[in-house]
């Protein structure tokens, strides 16, 4: 299957990889600056205090980005773990209606996530919540891209449910699990 959406989930894998590159720009220069500070201590120089105050936060909310925007790049590409051993020996008839229930129920527990991130993100922005850590971030970006990633998740569910739909209506003998695009 073509996913017609491929370049907008495309977009969400440059995102992921993005808050990848930053989370390993970041944990470099603090490495970088301990080893200064430790050769300025061992010069008898004093310490330069070169630490990213929060780090471990900041880490911690670029991984929830990765996580959640990779979601629908890395299903269109087939790389969630699906277990095809039984529905791959089934008639082609009756492999077309479990795939679309696989993924009816994918959509629907997808679409209730985004739906609570919808609202939590909604709270934090209405109560302007911050994170606890030494840098307080406000909780709604990394929600917002939480939310964001989700959200690309059930339009890439949606686009392969769609088209299984069709096929299933319309020639479920000729359904293939590539048909769907996720295999």
């Amino acid at each position: 299957m073509s996913f017609r959406l491929r370049p907008i989930y495309d977009l969400g894998a440059y995102g992921a990889a993005f808050c990848l590159c930053l989370i390993c720009t970041l944990i470099t220069a603090q490495i970088v600056g301990r080893l200064v500070d430790k050769a300025a201590a061992q010069l008898g120089l004093d310490s330069l205090g070169l630490a990213i105050p929060g780090l471990s936060d900041i880490s911690g909310f670029l991984l929830v980005g990765a996580s959640f925007l990779g979601l629908a790049y890395t299903f269109v590409n087939g790389g969630h773990i699906r277990v095809t051993l039984l529905i791959g020996h089934l008639p082609a008839k009756v492999r077309v209606f479990i795939e679309l229930w696989c993924l009816s129920l994918a959509l629907l527990l997808s679409s209730y996530l985004a739906f609570y991130e919808y609202r939590l993100l909604a709270d934090s922005i209405a109560f302007n919540e911050t994170s606890y850590g030494l840098v307080p971030i406000p909780l709604w970006i990394p929600q917002g891209v939480m939310l964001a990633g989700t959200a690309l998740f059930c339009l890439a569910l949606f686009e392969a449910w769609l088209s299984t739909l069709t096929t299933a209506l319309t020639r479920p003998a000729t359904f293939t699990v590539d048909d769907g695009g996720h295999e």
